[in-house]
């Protein structure tokens, strides 16, 4: 099969395009001028693969280049959509409006004029809507809510582009992972939070929320893809767990002091308003945002049943993504 993986130099991308040389798979990557390499050597490296690395097609594709994205898909059997902006700044809006949806709208075109096979979407389990603390599955329909951020809406727009390329004939599948846990570069992503342990952060937030192994995320959208499922979404979530049992966790493998104090709602309201000061005199874009702070309050959890009985998945535990994550942050950070 000839594979074509978008946002190949991310987290989840890097991942799919491992597991896919691994199954001796062809593999097209999309990079842009902004992508970092270095991620990419320390990954195989950090797995034992990285004879496997010349056996990458890269090609630089812009998500809003109409054009380049129809000439990359001809010959492609499979499309992996991986390429996102997640992110909770206004400033980064326009952005997620141009990649996430407007984006997932030229690959689904381009899907389709191509006749590609299958398509493999990664959304989010903030597409099926938040509204206060609830117990979320497949069947819960999107609600509008001030709990939803911009991201959120930004994905269940993006799902919506890959319903209608359904209804006009394309073969999708689409999954949606809690917090992605897995190895990457520590100043990006879910990672980030590892260095904010590292350094000695002492606060943890009361709420919960689901979490996964990126090393599920790929595995479990490859065996979707290459099976006979089509039009159909699954929740990717390994364990609903409290914020403070994760930072735990990662404590005890980064081999650190955890976070011992509760971060009560008027210091978390009092961190945003600060960070946001300090953005807007450095131009940088925040870390702690109005959005971050009311999701990490909120006991959301999330059910996986559908994908366990539906294709018998087996998820790693929390623990051993951590354990795997705080392995390679010691080595490459």
């Amino acid at each position: 099969m000839r594979n074509l993986v978008t946002g190949a130099t991310g987290l989840v991308g890097m991942h799919v395009v491992l597991d896919l040389l691994i199954n001796n798979e062809d593999v097209k990557a999309t990079y842009t001028k902004n992508s970092n390499f270095d991620f990419i050597d320390n990954l195989f490296s950090f797995y034992n693969k990285k004879n496997l690395l010349k056996k990458i097609e890269w090609v630089e594709m812009d998500i809003e280049d109409v054009t380049k994205i129809y000439h990359e898909i001809n010959n492609i059997d499979h499309v992996f959509h991986c390429a996102a902006i997640v992110s909770f700044s206004k400033k980064q809006r326009k952005k997620m409006q141009n990649i996430n949806i407007k984006g997932t709208a030229n690959i689904v075109n381009a899907c389709l004029e191509n006749k590609v096979k299958k398509l493999g979407f990664i959304s989010s389990v903030a597409a099926i809507g938040r509204k206060g603390n609830n117990s979320y599955s497949e069947k819960n329909s999107w609600v509008k809510s001030s709990d939803n951020s911009y991201y959120a809406i930004s994905k269940h727009k993006a799902e919506n582009e890959i319903w209608r390329g359904i209804q006009e004939g394309l073969n999708a599948v689409i999954i949606n992972p809690g917090i992605i846990i897995g190895p990457s570069n520590w100043h990006r992503s879910s990672t980030s939070l590892f260095k904010k342990i590292y350094s000695g952060l002492s606060y943890f937030p009361k709420g919960s929320n689901g979490f996964v192994d990126v090393r599920d995320v790929s595995r479990s959208i490859i065996e979707l893809v290459n099976s006979s499922i089509s039009s159909e979404r699954y929740i990717v979530v390994s364990e609903n767990l409290s914020y403070q049992s994760v930072f735990k966790i990662i404590a005890e493998n980064l081999k650190v002091k955890a976070p011992h104090k509760i971060a009560s709602k008027n210091l978390l309201s009092l961190a945003w308003r600060l960070e946001a000061v300090k953005c807007f005199l450095t131009r940088k874009n925040p870390q702690i945002t109005r959005e971050t702070v009311k999701t990490s309050i909120q006991k959301n959890n999330y059910q996986n049943e559908k994908i366990k009985k539906q294709i018998d998945y087996k998820f790693n535990s929390i623990e051993n993504a951590i354990e795997n994550t705080a392995k390679y942050i010691l080595e490459f950070k």
